[in-house]
Parts: structure tokens; C-alpha cells; sequence
């Protein structure tokens, strides 16, 4: 069987993933996708619109073995990641999100402008902003889906209706949303449905989510001159951005603590697991 094989696979991949502070998160992320996969695949939709409104309840069976093997992580019980103990931007996204906001400056330091983006993994698409001259902040965590204070295991359940995403922090002194968009667009095959790479589900869908109406028309016109590059339909969503909710901590900036180079203009390959 597919998930067999997988696990299998996954469990091999133990030695490579425990070499830098004995993570358990390879691991958990693996069998977490695997069956995030078989959840998934349970009517699951093909439209880039909208949110995914299929109730958690019907995977709290998977989310309980996903909590009982790995935990919350990140300072985070069982059910909710505590926001405060993250570093910045984490504790400021997790208040707004908690209060029903979407920030399009940051409180903290209104000269930055936020844009958030889901590619698939998160990992390897934070990394890539973080190497974006101009862009000072990154954070990994949960958007577009109606639940709050999702977790990594429910979501990997793919019974939230979140996608992974990214959250940026850039000066637009120094870049410009438009630059942020060719970053978003040489990184991900939009008219993959539902996935990236090797990772498949509801969770991993992309999308660009404005936060002000000047992102919405960038957005727009980009899409539009993107639809001439492809002869299959775009399945990239493109939605106003609802609130973000924070990752736990070991998956911020989880590429870069592994030793691969977040340096501004870095050119090397980004390897998605580590």
C-alpha cells in the first residue's frame, strides 16, 4: 500500500532528518503528509475559489495519533500554539489573528508592509522570501480557513480548510510588491491543483492573498499576463487574505536552522526537507 511504502520510506529518512538537534519534525512531517494525502483525497475539490468548508471533526481521529506522537511543538499545548513565546513577527500576527485582524502594515513598525503567499511546503518558499533584498521578516504558518488556533497536525488532517503560507515583511522603500510576485510565481507551477512537488492535499494549495486594494490590482494583472505563459488553466487562488495564524516555533525559518543559506541574494539550490 501507498502509505505503507511511504512511512516506510519516511522512517529511513530518520538518520538524514535527526542530523542537526535530533529533530522529530522530519519525521512527523512525513507520516503527517502521508495520511494528510489519504484524508485528502475524499472530496476533495478541484476549484481555486473559496474555503474548504469540510469540518475538523471528521479527522479528529488522525489529528489525536498526530498529537499523541509529536505534540503541539513550539511552546504549544496539545490544541493551541502560544503565539508569545515565537519570535517576531509571531507574537504580533498571532494577536491580530486572534483578534479577527489582517494587518497590511505592521503595528510594530508601520514602515513595513505585509503579503502573505502559499506555495506548498512552506519551508522552502520562506526561504526564498528571506533571501529577497528588501524583505525583513518572514513567518510560516496557517492561512485561509475558517478554524481558529489551528495546529500543524490539524492541518495536516486537511480537515481545516488552511493552506501552509508565508507571511513577508518588506520595506517598499526597498522592493516592491510586484518583485514579491516574481518570486511567488518562479517558485511554484500554478496550475498544479491542490499541491506541489511531492506534496498533495487541500493543505498545499497556493495562493496569493492581497492585503490592500494596491496589492489586489499588482495581483490581477499579474495573474492575467500569467495565464498567456501556460495552456492549463491557473489554479493559483488570488483572495483577500484572512487572518494568518503562526506556526509553531521549529517551523520558522526550519531551512535556514538546518544550515542551508538565507543570505540576501543566495543563489543556491533550496532543498525542501532539510
Amino acid at each position: 500500500m501507498k502509505f505503507h511504502r511511504t512511512t516506510a520510506m519516511a522512517l529511513a529518512a530518520v538518520g538524514t532528518a535527526t542530523a542537526f538537534s535530533g529533530r522529530t519534525a522530519f519525521l512527523g512531517r512525513s507520516v503527517a503528509a502521508t495520511a494528510s494525502h489519504l484524508v485528502s483525497t475524499v472530496g476533495r475539490s478541484s476549484t481555486t475559489t473559496g474555503v474548504n468548508s469540510r469540518s475538523f471533526h471528521s479527522t479528529t481521529g488522525m489529528s489525536m495519533v498526530f498529537e499523541k506522537l509529536f505534540g503541539g511543538g513550539g511552546g504549544a499545548n496539545a490544541e493551541k500554539i502560544v503565539y508569545d513565546n515565537l519570535e517576531h513577527p509571531g507574537p504580533e500576527l498571532g494577536a491580530a489573528a486572534q483578534a479577527g485582524k489582517v494587518l497590511a502594515v505592521s503595528d510594530r513598525d508601520p514602515n513595513l508592509s505585509l503579503a502573505t503567499f502559499a506555495g506548498g511546503c512552506f519551508w522552502g518558499l520562506e526561504l526564498a522570501y528571506m533571501r529577497v533584498p528588501g524583505v525583513v521578516y518572514t513567518a510560516v504558518g496557517y492561512a485561509q480557513g475558517p478554524e481558529e488556533y489551528p495546529n500543524y497536525n490539524q492541518v495536516c488532517s486537511g480537515g481545516t480548510g488552511h493552506t501552509e503560507a508565508i507571511m513577508v515583511y518588506y520595506d517598499p522603500a526597498e522592493t516592491s510588491y510586484e518583485a514579491l510576485l516574481d518570486t511567488f510565481f518562479a517558485r511554484v507551477n500554478p496550475t498544479t491543483v491542490n499541491g506541489q512537488g511531492n506534496d498533495r492535499g487541500r493543505q498545499y494549495r497556493t495562493g496569493v492573498y492581497f492585503h490592500s486594494p494596491e496589492q489586489e490590482a499588482a495581483a490581477t494583472a499579474r495573474f492575467a499576463e500569467e495565464k498567456g505563459n501556460y495552456k492549463q488553466p491557473i489554479a493559483t487562488e488570488m483572495t483577500a487574505a484572512m487572518p494568518f495564524w503562526p506556526a509553531e516555533k521549529y517551523h520558522q525559518q526550519y531551512l535556514e536552522k538546518g544550515g542551508q543559506k538565507a543570505e540576501k541574494g543566495a543563489t543556491d539550490v533550496i532543498r525542501c526537507y532539510g
